[in-house]
């Protein structure tokens, strides 16, 4: 990267959709990569709790927000509903084709490692519909409010219109309970997404699916394609998200802390790779596609398929460490964009984070396991060529060692690299707080949706943006921008979600080709929900 001119401050058949009744198949150029298939051809076959919710339903208008706080003199914000927003919508890919499909959030009854348990999610179902486009697709989502709680969406990874961004009090305002809303949005760029609501604690519930946009001209070749949702669940066991949300505001330096068996709040959770504490949540029960090890899922394949799996961390507090026993991967995506491809035994994912990779299954059955990186348990689907019978839980191993690696460390493929230009804008972004209160933020702030400009990094349009994210806290945090990819230093991944760890600076530089008003925040739903996010405000 240059220097800076100025420093201002289930499953698919090959390449197939899913046909499965839990998949919501959506009807189809965009970017294809050439150089990347020449390359692996080669290769081996929120906010503050219930004040959020309340200022976003207060709000009556973006606009208003803009009050809160005044942009440099001479500028004004460039919010969601701007004309501008609007104009650079019409210049992304549009191939002439609407996909549309229906979410319904409500409560349902359900049943989690063979506890019957009520809690959220889409579509009366613990695993939310997949959606799938195909990049040029025009994506068109209603959304049916049957809570008793505002909500939203957000479409985390894609860089769309600011007005679909699902923010509420920043770029539209919450969807009441009873109400509807459509959003609506041109999918440019090809890569495995995600969706959730980004409200309160709604997404450490079940408010959250995979989000699949497909190559029209895919350079990868495979067999079949399995879509792999992580998650560490608690809602039911005990308390709710939102009741762990209040515990955990208490502080956990406190003394007189109640911290038995029966307390939601884990100390002493380490790991070496994360670079110390690894999270805050003692976790019931993880899963993987909404099953626990009690009923894990199978992936039928036949022995030599080349499979695709398509990973996503949507867990609240945890990272996890995922790999097949005995048998590398192949990486080839980070948060939907190529990668150098990589082979590893296994790969880190933080909360937010997607990884892509191949493996060639092996006659007999295998585990695809994911252990939580600090934390006890583990979660695990079987990849069975036949009916034999499955290992038991005793004989799968407690550590996944070798070649390890994570999202943030991988480069990027060179079809993907951001072109070279100076940088225009180097923004500084300090992440602060501390667990013995329980209190974070951004450059000392605590985020306040009542004033969410306060301290707000501007930009322009067309600028290159140099960050800068220096971690002042003993815990790692996955940190996350909206509408925006962006690339790592010294030719790294390009993605939307990174980690950084305890002590340590990670560099990234992003295009600013987005107008609008986009969110960066830990993606740590707890941190996020106690003041670990700041706006990136574009103005003009």
């Amino acid at each position: 990267m240059n220097r800076s001119r100025s420093c201002k401050t289930t499953e698919s058949l090959g390449n197939k959709r899913p046909n499965s009744p839990s998949d919501l198949t959506l009807t189809p150029p965009g970017p294809s990569h050439q150089h990347y298939l020449r390359e692996i051809s080669t290769m081996p076959t929120f906010i503050a709790r219930r004040t959020f919710l309340a200022a976003a339903a207060a709000t009556v208008a973006a606009s208003t927000l803009a009050s809160c706080s005044s942009p440099a003199s001479g500028s004004h914000r460039i919010l969601s509903t701007d004309p501008l927003v609007a104009k650079r919508e019409t210049r992304r890919h549009w191939n002439g084709n609407t996909t549309a499909a229906q979410l319904v959030a409500a409560q349902f009854m359900t049943s989690v490692a063979e506890k019957s348990i009520s809690t959220w999610g889409y579509n009366g179902a613990l695993v939310a519909p997949t959606l799938r486009a195909t990049a040029g697709d025009k994506l068109k989502v209603s959304v049916t409010n049957s809570l008793t709680e505002a909500t939203s969406i957000h479409w985390h990874g894609v860089a769309l219109q600011n007005a679909a961004d699902g923010v509420p009090g920043l770029t539209q305002q919450a969807v009441k309970p009873g109400a509807e809303f459509a959003y609506e949005f041109r999918t440019a760029t090809p890569g495995t997404y995600w969706y959730h609501s980004h409200v309160e604690m709604q997404r450490a519930r079940g408010l959250f699916g995979a989000l699949v946009i497909d190559d029209p001209q895919e350079p990868l070749s495979y067999d079949r394609e399995w879509v792999v949702v992580l998650d560490d669940w608690l809602d039911g066991f005990g308390g709710t998200p939102d009741s762990v949300l209040a515990a955990l505001s208490a502080g956990m330096g406190m003394s007189g802390m109640k911290m038995d068996s029966s307390s939601p709040l884990l100390m002493n959770s380490t790991s070496a790779y994360l670079g110390g504490d690894a999270g805050d949540v003692k976790i019931p029960v993880h899963l993987m596609n909404g099953r626990s090890t009690i009923e894990p899922e199978t992936f039928a394949a036949k022995p030599g398929d080349r499979i695709r799996l398509r990973i996503i961390n949507a867990a609240g507090d945890t990272a996890y460490r995922i790999g097949i026993p005995g048998q590398q991967m192949l990486l080839t995506h980070a948060d939907g964009f190529p990668t150098t491809p990589e082979s590893v035994d296994a790969v880190v994912l933080g909360m937010g984070e997607r990884i892509d990779a191949l493996v060639t299954v092996k006659e007999g059955t295998s585990a695809l396991l994911s252990l939580p990186e600090g934390k006890a348990g583990n979660a695990v689907g079987y990849i069975s060529t036949g009916p034999a019978s499955m290992p038991p839980l005793s004989a799968l191993p407690t550590q996944l060692t070798g070649v390890v690696t994570d999202g943030g460390r991988l480069k990027a493929d060179a079809s993907v690299l951001l072109p070279e230009t100076a940088v225009d804008r180097t923004h500084q972004v300090n992440l602060t707080g501390s667990m013995a209160k329980y209190s974070w933020g951004i450059n000392g702030r605590s985020f306040d949706m009542k004033n969410p400009f306060a301290g707000a990094f501007e930009v322009r349009s067309g600028e290159r943006v140099r960050v800068v994210v220096t971690n002042s806290t003993t815990m790692w945090h996955p940190l996350h921008l909206h509408g925006h990819s962006f690339q790592l230093a010294n030719g790294g991944a390009r993605k939307d979600t990174v980690i950084v760890r305890p002590k340590q600076r990670v560099t990234f530089e992003f295009d600013a080709d987005n107008p609008g008003q986009w969110l960066t925040h830990c993606h740590n739903a707890y941190h996020a929900a106690r003041g670990m996010m700041g706006v990136f405000s574009y103005v003009s």
